[in-house]
């Protein structure tokens, strides 16, 4: 009896365990508090955003740009002068969730051309929705557009 009684205090405590672990990777998995306002609405998790207008990745939770220079990877707080005329609101922003996708750029480049110039992906600032009510806001460069027109586009899913 103390036997079956020791097996079933060990299983359940294993099937405790698994189930801690879960809960633990889900919660970890959600990141929508670090996005920026001009991140896309409709993801609750977003690593990276490849931004195809200019070549270049956004790093969602270290709030870095990543942009190629002289066949080099930069990681910037900013974006560098050439980038000046970029507009984060309206620009076209694909959510990648792979590390390092710098790595494979030419398939990000050539899987997203066709959506260099459009402009009608809805983004955080404009959601009415409540899950962005705390969504971080720190990164809103002066160079970026404020104006105060709300588009409204459908989203896109990597």
């Amino acid at each position: 009896m103390k036997k079956i009684l020791f097996a079933a205090a060990i299983l359940i405590g294993c099937l405790s365990f698994k189930s801690a672990n879960a809960q633990l990777h889900v919660s970890v998995g959600i990141n929508i508090g670090s996005q920026p306002d001009w991140g896309p609405v409709g993801y609750d998790r977003a690593d990276y955003y490849y931004m195809p207008d200019i070549d270049a990745y956004y790093d969602v939770n270290a709030h870095q740009y990543v942009y190629s220079s002289n066949n080099v990877w930069i990681h910037s707080a900013s974006l560098p002068p050439r980038y000046s005329n970029y507009d984060a609101y309206h620009g076209y922003k694909v959510v990648v969730n792979e590390r390092t996708p710098w790595v494979h750029n030419d398939v990000y480049r050539t899987k997203y051309s066709s959506y260099r110039g459009k402009h009608n992906q809805s983004v955080i600032r404009d959601s009415h929705d409540a899950k962005y009510r705390n969504h971080w806001k720190g990164d809103n460069d002066k160079r970026q557009s404020h104006g105060k027109d709300h588009d409204k586009g459908h989203d896109h899913r990597n």
